[in-house]
């Protein structure tokens, strides 16, 4: 059975296969833009996509996984300004930096990364063939246009009423855009190329309309091209790209090749919200990896919150859920071993399957991965694999050899990795304050304090294990 997943554009769920007469299954994925740190927000997007990308591997398919880097738009060149650094030196650490975290992480690597820099000849070829087919527009200081209304089912993507379209400054997750301070001929219009201003500094390229530089939508259509094609299998990003940037993606695209169905599946994930709060700089919220972890989380802990929700589903990113999935996955680790003991395996044994060496074993975990081939329900599946773990009765060790097959091709689709070394969880002032009072009431025979004290422990959120010679405190 293939895997069937929520299609943006037509509302349901359809089966994920190659184009007929390719046997190369083309994904593309809108990057990041890499004038800083990325946030859990962004990794959440990522790491869904790597789920599928792992899930469509364990089905059989070849994938070709195209995942873009942003490295010139408003964001960066003020960056690279704001540090005296040139462009490339400036996004290059943010680039190693973003590619850190997706390893910390276990997302697998795309096989094509293009830049946009690096792409920006192939941008001015495409900017021009819109031009040349009257769907685009050179305004008087140099900077061109995608005319809007040259395009009759701009909208489709989203559902929209295009004559009730009258400006592209809100997006699909309701934030503002950056408005194109440029003139043009529709508040609908957006910008192909904008043209040099005194404030981009260095950073700017020649083209056909004078000196300037893409815009940020162009981006992504001029690269999906390159390494996918006119027409390709499926585009993917957060809910927040749906528009414009992914509906321009698809006016400018078939408007320059002249070829319809740009992408015949668009995948997108809902929002991330932190502790019940939309994410922003103002509430400090914006959590990065290197903030988790050190706050005694580890990126496996981590992966693990970010995916523990449905993907369209919005989720909300909590500590507690961070400590949810550290239980979970020490219970992952449990099962696991029972398992590997029936089966007469150890646990360096425990490995991943190749992706492309698929078995037709799955063991008591057919139904889990039958439920993850659904819509890509990852809360589905675990509560499936749970529900295994949790049996009593000991299975044969042939039952266990088959059970281990089938969990470790679930845990790679999911992208989990077990038995892996844990992090150092600091331990607050408060806490080793109250630690130490603690054993010093017991030391004294002082049991109703000591009492009352692992009782306050044990609301922050902490247990203490009493030892001959002392004490150790972990998190609950």
């Amino acid at each position: 059975m293939p895997v069937f997943l929520h299609d943006t554009m037509s509302r349901e769920k359809r089966p994920l296969l190659p184009k007929p007469g390719r046997d190369v299954y083309g994904m593309y994925c809108c990057g990041p833009t890499v004038y800083g740190p990325a946030h859990i927000g962004n990794f959440r997007t990522f790491t869904v996509q790597d789920v599928l990308r792992r899930t469509l591997e364990v089905a059989g398919l070849k994938v070709k996984h195209v995942r873009n880097i942003t490295d010139v738009d408003d964001k960066t060149i003020r960056g690279a300004q704001a540090v005296g650094q040139t462009l490339g030196e400036f996004t290059k650490k943010w680039t190693d930096k973003f590619h850190a975290d997706c390893k910390a992480l276990g997302l697998l690597p795309p096989h094509v990364e293009p830049s946009a820099v690096e792409h920006i000849p192939q941008q001015v070829a495409m900017i021009k063939a819109l031009v040349d087919r009257g769907h685009a527009y050179v305004a008087k200081d140099g900077s061109v246009y995608f005319k809007v209304c040259s395009c009759p089912d701009y909208g489709k993507l989203n559902h929209i009423d295009f004559s009730k379209l009258e400006t592209q400054s809100e997006n699909s997750a309701g934030e503002a855009n950056d408005a194109d301070e440029y003139e043009r001929e529709s508040a609908s219009d957006f910008a192909l190329w904008k043209s040099r201003k005194p404030e981009d500094g260095a950073n700017f390229w020649p083209s056909p309309w004078g000196e300037g530089r893409p815009g940020w939508h162009i981006e992504c259509s001029a690269m999906s091209l390159a390494h996918l094609g006119a027409t390709f299998d499926l585009h993917g990003g957060g809910i927040d790209l749906c528009f414009p940037h992914h509906e321009n993606e698809i006016a400018q695209s078939e408007c320059a090749t002249g070829v319809k169905g740009f992408a015949a599946h668009w995948f997108h994930s809902a929002h991330l919200m932190v502790e019940g709060e939309k994410m922003s700089k103002s509430k400090g919220n914006l959590y990065t990896l290197d903030e988790l972890v050190a706050k005694g989380f580890t990126p496996m802990e981590v992966r693990a919150t970010l995916i523990s929700g449905h993907y369209r589903s919005s989720l909300n990113f909590t500590m507690k859920g961070v400590d949810d999935s550290r239980s979970a996955l020490a219970k992952l680790e449990r099962g696991a071993d029972r398992l590997l003991a029936a089966a007469g395996f150890t646990r360096a044994e425990f490995a991943a399957p190749v992706a492309q060496e698929v078995q037709t074993s799955w063991g008591r975990f057919a139904k889990a991965w039958e439920v993850l081939q659904d819509d890509l329900n990852i809360p589905g599946c675990l509560g499936q694999v749970f529900t295994v773990l949790a049996e009593k009765d000991e299975p044969s060790a042939e039952q266990a050899r088959q059970d281990v097959s089938g969990l470790a091709k679930i845990l790679f689709a999911l992208g989990l990795q077990l038995f892996a070394a844990k992090a150092e969880v600091a331990i607050p002032v408060d806490v080793a304050d109250l630690g130490a009072r603690r054993w010093a009431a017991k030391q004294s025979k002082d049991f109703a304090s000591a009492d009352q004290l692992r009782k306050d422990l044990a609301a922050l959120g902490w247990t203490m294990l009493d030892r001959k010679d002392g004490y150790e405190l972990k998190k609950s």
